[in-house]
């Protein structure tokens, strides 16, 4: 008995417009007539209500619309709202007033009914449309305060209004379904094993360009920063949405991807103010140790002359051929081409002033000592010289 109960149940026909509403228009046309007859006053004062509120709410359409004509360069938390509001149909406002007079004026079920789905799918668009409206006005807010990669920016808000869109109106059929009594079970795993299919064949396109919304939005560098990674170091020229492209210091163009950039070290020399610079400098033994004990001073008054920063400079360390010293400047900028030319500057002038005061720079030499049978030292030839003679035949 249970069973062919739940039987029974499990295959009675569904009536769209809701249980126990019988579908017949000429039930539906004297329900109607009734109706009227009986609550006139009702739909009446109803549908001035409706009115009221349909034109309000256009009221605040045309202040919303008129608001971002006049302030289109805004882009603020309270102009994205009212830009959402903007984008508010006429269909939704004219459904909002039909519930609202359904509801107060105690219309038929069957008209009831009708009129609520009608809203229903209305409102779901028109929630989808409104926060459509919102993210991407919060990714505009958010790309808007670099200018320089404009055309980057613009690519990237161009796919994720495509993406967010496709998303956010999936989302509303999927719930409008779900009110109209579809079941979509089967059709929300559809679309996730699509979705896993899709992302599988597209991993690497995906990868990349996530990567260069991460570079977009976190903003680890921007076009016209030199920044170093592994052994290159470049300018960047352009940021895309598979690939960044870079100017080495050689003139190269390097091209890598955006996901491979990213999980490297990078290194941004643009974010620098300053500019550190280190020197060894190695002089000969012979130096004497009061002549060694100036060079600091004098390296400092070459860095300081030049507009450098002075950081240390000092002995190190004994060296095989030489008396090694340190300098350590900056160059208070961020240009390398300043801190190019301000380094070789520098270093010319630590040459000239050291042959100035007579101090020798060291390079690689060795001396070769001979020892007599008896210990003696003796140089490896004559005293008075090497002499060369000839005779004739």
């Amino acid at each position: 008995m249970y069973s062919e109960s739940l039987f029974q149940t499990t295959i009675e026909p569904i009536n769209p417009l809701g249980t126990g509403v019988d579908f017949s228009i000429e039930q539906f046309a004297q329900q109607s007539g009734e109706w009227f007859q009986i609550h006139y006053l009702e739909l009446l004062l109803a549908i001035l209500v409706g009115t009221a509120i349909f034109f309000v709410l256009g009221a605040i359409k045309r202040y919303a619309a008129r608001h971002v004509r006049n302030h289109e360069g805004l882009i603020g938390y309270r102009t994205i709202l009212i830009k959402a509001i903007a984008k508010t149909s006429k269909f939704f406002m004219l459904m909002v007033s039909a519930e609202l007079i359904a509801i107060f004026s105690q219309a038929p079920a069957m008209v009831e009914r009708v009129i609520h789905i009608a809203f229903t799918i209305v409102a779901v668009i028109q929630g989808a449309i409104w926060l459509r409206e919102i993210i991407l006005g919060f990714v505009e807010r958010k790309t808007s305060r670099d200018p320089e990669q404009h055309e980057t920016l613009q690519n990237a808000v161009t796919l994720i209004r495509v993406l967010v869109s496709f998303a956010l109106f999936s989302i509303a059929t999927i719930m409008i379904l779900d009110n109209l009594g579809v079941d979509v079970t089967g059709l929300i795993a559809g679309l996730g094993i699509g979705g896993i299919a899709i992302g599988l064949a597209a991993q690497g396109i995906f990868s990349d360009l996530f990567a260069a919304l991460s570079i977009i939005f976190d903003k680890p560098f921007r076009t016209g920063d030199t920044i170093a990674f592994d052994d290159t170091v470049g300018t960047i020229e352009k940021i895309g949405l598979k690939s960044t492209r870079l100017r080495s210091i050689m003139g190269e163009e390097v091209i890598i991807s955006n996901t491979n950039l990213l999980d490297k070290r990078i290194v941004n020399y643009a974010r620098l103010d300053r500019r550190r610079t280190r020197f060894g400098i190695g002089v000969v033994y012979q130096t004497k140790p009061e002549e060694a004990r100036r060079i600091p001073l004098l390296l400092r008054e070459i860095v300081e002359a030049h507009e450098g920063h002075f950081i240390r400079c000092g002995f190190v360390g004994f060296g095989d051929s030489a008396l090694n010293f340190e300098l350590d400047f900056d160059i208070e900028s961020g240009d390398y081409e300043i801190v190019y030319e301000g380094r070789h500057a520098i270093g010319l002038a630590i040459v000239e002033k050291f042959n100035a005061e007579g101090f020798e720079f060291a390079y690689p030499t060795q001396t070769t000592f001979t020892a007599a049978p008896n210990g003696d030292m003796v140089l490896p030839y004559p005293e008075g010289g090497f002499s060369f003679s000839s005779k004739d035949g």
